[in-house]
C-alpha cells in the first residue's frame, strides 16, 4: 500500500514538475501572444476610425457606415487572435476554431437568408453613384423622395407625405426611376378643342401661352404639338415641353400652371373646350298598343 502511495504521488509530482517545466517554456510565447491581442485591439480601433472616414466620403447613411466601420475592426482583432493562437503553437485549437466558426457561419446563413441578403443589398446601395439620399425616385409602383438607405430596408416619402419602406433585396431586383439624376424633365399635356376651332390658332396661341408662362421656354418654337385624333366631340391634341425640374412634383406644379394659363387664353379667344355630349334623336312616332278583351291589340 505504501509503495503504491510513493508511486502515485511520484507520477503525480512528475507531472507537475512537467506542467511547470512547459508553463515556464510557453511564458515568453504567453506574453507574446498578449501584446499581439493587445496590439490587434488598438489597432482594430485606429482602422475603424481610418474606414469611418474613407466610408463617409462614399456613403452618406451613417448606420452603413457604422457597420463597415465595425466589420473592419472585427477582421483586424479576428486576425490578431489567429496569430496569438499560432505564436502559443496552439495549431490544432485553431483548426478547430476555424471549423467551428464555419459550422456555424452556414447554419447562421440558411437561418438568416433573407436578412443577409437585404444586408448585402442596402451596402450596394450605398455604393452606388446613381441612388443618393434626397433624390426623386420611382419603384415597385412607388414614387418619391429617399429618405434613408440601412442595411435593412429602403425608406421613400411619396408626394402625399406617406412613408413606404421597401426591402432593399426588391429594390437591386426590379427597375428604378431616378428622376434627380437630370435637371429637366419633360411635361406632357393632352387637350381637345372644338371641331368649329381655327386649328392653326390654337397651335400658335397654345405654343405662345407655354413659352410666355415658363422661362425655361425660349421661344414657342421649342414647344412640341401635334394632333393626334379626331374625337368623339373634340379634335384632341398632344403638347410637349421641358422645365427645369427633378421631382415629379415640380413636373405636377408645371402641368398645373399650364392648365390654367391655357385655360384662360382660350377663354379669353373664345376657343372651345368641349365635353362628351350624347345626343338622343327620334325620327320615328311611337305607337301604344292596348289590348282588347278578346286578346288582340287595339291600336290608339
Amino acid at each position: 500500500m505504501k509503495e503504491q502511495f510513493n508511486e502515485a504521488l511520484g507520477n503525480l509530482i512528475e507531472k507537475l514538475q512537467g506542467w511547470f517545466n512547459t508553463t515556464i517554456e510557453y511564458i515568453p510565447n504567453f506574453i507574446l501572444a498578449i501584446l499581439v491581442m493587445v496590439a490587434a485591439f488598438f489597432a482594430a480601433r485606429y482602422i475603424s476610425k481610418i474606414v469611418g472616414k474613407l466610408v463617409s466620403k462614399k456613403i452618406e447613411q451613417d448606420s452603413i457606415k457604422n457597420a463597415i466601420a465595425r466589420v473592419s475592426a472585427v477582421v483586424v482583432v479576428a486576425l490578431g487572435l489567429f496569430i496569438a493562437l499560432g505564436v502559443m503553437n496552439l495549431g490544432k485549437a485553431l483548426t478547430s476554431l476555424l471549423a467551428g466558426a464555419g459550422v456555424v457561419g452556414l447554419a447562421i446563413g440558411l437561418a438568416l437568408q433573407g436578412t443577409l441578403a437585404n444586408t448585402f443589398a442596402g451596402l450596394i446601395l450605398s455604393f452606388r453613384k446613381k441612388i443618393r439620399i434626397g433624390d426623386w425616385v420611382e419603384t415597385t409602383g412607388y414614387s418619391g423622395e429617399v429618405m434613408d438607405i440601412n442595411l435593412k430596408d429602403f425608406t421613400l416619402k411619396e408626394s402625399d407625405n406617406n412613408i413606404v419602406v421597401i426591402p432593399n433585396k426588391t429594390i437591386l431586383d426590379n427597375p428604378l426611376k431616378n428622376y434627380s439624376l437630370t435637371t429637366k424633365m419633360r411635361v406632357f399635356l393632352e387637350c381637345g378643342v372644338g371641331y368649329e376651332s381655327d386649328l392653326e390658332k390654337v397651335e400658335q396661341l397654345t405654343k405662345e401661352v407655354i413659352a410666355n408662362t415658363f422661362d425655361q421656354v425660349e421661344k414657342p418654337e421649342d414647344v412640341e404639338f401635334y394632333y393626334t385624333e379626331f374625337g368623339g366631340s373634340s379634335i384632341n391634341y398632344l403638347c410637349r415641353f421641358w422645365i427645369d425640374a427633378e421631382s415629379m412634383l415640380e413636373k405636377l406644379k408645371a402641368k398645373t400652371k399650364a392648365i390654367i394659363e391655357i385655360k384662360k387664353a382660350y377663354d379669353k379667344e373664345d376657343i372651345n373646350v368641349p365635353f362628351p355630349i350624347r345626343t338622343l334623336q327620334f325620327d320615328n312616332q311611337l305607337n301604344i298598343e292596348t289590348p282588347n278583351n278578346k286578346g288582340d291589340f287595339n291600336k290608339n
